[in-house]
């Protein structure tokens, strides 16, 4: 996969009509026009939500008339979580979800999605803006694994956790600031866990809606892991759990 962008308000309306997967659409500051407003119903007609930036950023990207449009177009294809759930409890699986909240880092990313597909994660949920661009060094990173995986992009997470929780799964949040360790909460249940940016964590909105703070040991100097590091240690506990799990005769 290339890191495709498309750029223009036609192409960027033809792509979308062809049923293109679009990752994310920058659209330049109060622009106008009557073929912008086409593409905005377009848009709403499709729930894609725009990103709005000033013109020096679209410049950044392209030098050429890009008309104050420009789209990134995905080969991944992207789910709805209120599909998945309701499907996971209907076959009689447990819900193992994750939820990234506004990772940034495409390698990261990638390093997750492929720890994430290896130990059964149902599905990963990013949100909508401000989550890592699924793109080639994401699916290189990943081994490919990113293709292998569901990956939901919801508007709002917190409205998300509120639908996973009505739905009985528990919301389980990596804090540094937890009380408990990852080996004192329960992950055999319905779940998701929360993992948050590389620099401020887990948003405030989301942390308080979760049901667990949970947290690694570090008995170290270094007060910190790497996010796809302290995930896969997250991930591998929550295996344990499971697999440890007593089969009745």
């Amino acid at each position: 996969m290339k890191d495709d962008f498309i750029f223009g308000l036609r192409p960027v309306i033809e792509a979308i009509e062809a049923g293109k997967t679009i990752d994310k659409i920058f659209v330049q500051n109060a622009l106008q026009g009557p073929i912008y407003a086409e593409l905005k119903a377009i848009l709403s007609k499709n729930k894609i939500r725009p990103n709005y930036v000033p013109v020096e950023k679209l410049n950044r990207i392209t030098r050429k008339n890009h008309q104050g449009i420009i789209a990134f177009i995905s080969d991944v294809p992207f789910h709805k979580i209120e599909d998945i759930v309701p499907q996971l409890f209907e076959e009689g699986k447990i819900p193992f979800l994750l939820i990234l909240d506004r990772l940034t880092d495409v390698r990261n990313f990638g390093a997750i999605c492929r720890t994430a597909e290896c130990v059964g994660i149902d599905a990963v949920i990013i949100p909508e803006k401000g989550a890592a661009p699924i793109n080639s060094d994401a699916i290189k990173t990943s081994a490919g694994a990113i293709y292998n995986v569901k990956i939901c992009k919801e508007a709002n997470l917190a409205h998300t956790v509120d639908f996973l929780q009505q739905s009985g799964i528990s919301i389980f949040a990596a804090s540094e600031k937890a009380q408990k360790l990852i080996y004192d909460v329960d992950f055999k249940e319905p779940c998701a866990i929360v993992m948050g940016n590389e620099e401020t964590g887990i948003s405030k909105e989301v942390l308080h809606h979760s049901d667990e703070k949970i947290k690694l040991p570090l008995e170290g100097k270094t007060q910190s892991l790497n996010v796809s590091v302290a995930c896969g240690a997250i991930l591998y506990e929550a295996v344990r759990q499971k697999m440890s799990t007593p089969i009745n005769p």
